[in-house]
């Protein structure tokens, strides 16, 4: 893209307006992107897609940027209790386990201090 040239933004309804002419008066997606000035058929295309699959309300969803794969799903907050619920019950039993551990070896080291 040449510089100084910005990116046009679409509202929703010019989007809408534009893909119910290809589809309604039966234009190619290049004379569509002529007769209304959209940069490019493959943007027309991607519009349809998205009316086709989502309905006219899923032109206005702002779709710029990549997408985030990041993000994790929240699991049911009563999942969430359970398993937070857990990690506290398995922090306590490590921790006695510690010190269990720990007596244990305390004791037998007074055990072979006794022997000698």
């Amino acid at each position: 893209m040449p510089k100084g040239i910005p990116n046009k933004r679409y509202t929703p309804e010019f989007k809408k307006q534009v893909v119910e002419a290809v589809m309604q008066d039966g234009l190619s997606y290049e004379e569509a992107a002529k007769l209304y000035e959209v940069h490019g058929h493959g943007r027309i295309q991607s519009w349809e897609r998205i009316y086709l699959e989502e309905g006219p309300e899923g032109l206005a969803i702002e779709r710029r940027g990549r997408r985030s794969t990041g993000e994790t799903e929240r699991l049911p907050s009563k999942v969430e209790e359970d398993l937070l619920a857990e990690v506290q019950r398995l922090r306590a039993e490590n921790a006695y386990l510690k010190n269990l551990q720990a007596l244990v070896l305390e004791e037998e080291r007074r055990q072979h201090k006794k022997r000698r």
